[in-house]
């Protein structure tokens, strides 16, 4: 898929949801605060279904995840200590991607997701491939010295994605300028800055 179909079915996504996925989303979805479609303007009375499915949709979207992949973690959540949900939401934060994200060494997730992808990335010294790798507390994550004098990292390192993205979490310690970034510890739900539901999250699994 191209960049250009790609973004397109972003802002669709995202409009869809209600929730912008990129800034490129966000900007768009300002000058049109509506769901796509011809119909996309009327007002519309959801089912409990749909309302939970929708919440697990968007929850689903914010980390680039497909279905599969979020019913194993929530399998893991739910055998978990503790509230089902919020674990749900902890657990999908420690992936590689999402950290790599937040730390500010990308703009969107889906750039975050290429850069592991792409093998630019490091922990504890050892490159890792998998998005889905769940980052330990403790461990240390880096872009390769070889790949911090790409211009996507030596933008990166000059904090240019930080006007998109929030405020770096507590549960990083990050060196932006090293492109070097440690997980302190888990996240906690109220810390992680994704929109969502999580009651509602459940519910759906749950029915």
């Amino acid at each position: 898929m191209s960049a250009s179909n790609r973004n397109r079915k972003q802002v669709r996504q995202s409009r869809a949801l209600g929730l912008a996925l990129t800034p490129k989303a966000e900007r768009y979805m300002q000058k049109r605060p509506y769901r796509p479609g011809e119909h996309g303007r009327g007002r519309t009375k959801d089912s409990d279904y749909s309302v939970r499915l929708k919440e697990k949709q968007r929850l689903r979207a914010q980390y680039g995840i497909r279905e599969a992949q979020m019913r194993r973690v929530w399998e893991e959540a739910r055998r978990q200590d503790g509230l089902a949900g919020e674990n749900l939401v902890e657990l999908l934060e420690m992936r590689l991607d999402a950290l790599v994200l937040r730390a500010g060494f990308a703009r969107t997730t889906a750039q975050a997701r290429q850069a592991v992808v792409h093998r630019h990335i490091l922990v504890d010294g050892q490159i890792v491939d998998r998005p889905s790798f769940r980052v330990k507390p403790g461990q240390v994550v880096q872009v390769k010295a070889h790949s911090q004098a790409s211009p996507q990292f030596l933008m990166a390192a000059e904090g240019v994605h930080r006007d998109v993205l929030p405020k770096v979490p507590e549960y990083l310690d990050v060196e932006l300028e090293k492109l070097k970034f440690s997980l302190v510890r888990r996240p906690k739900r109220v810390e992680v800055p994704v929109t969502c539901d999580v009651q509602m999250v459940v519910e759906h699994y749950s029915r």
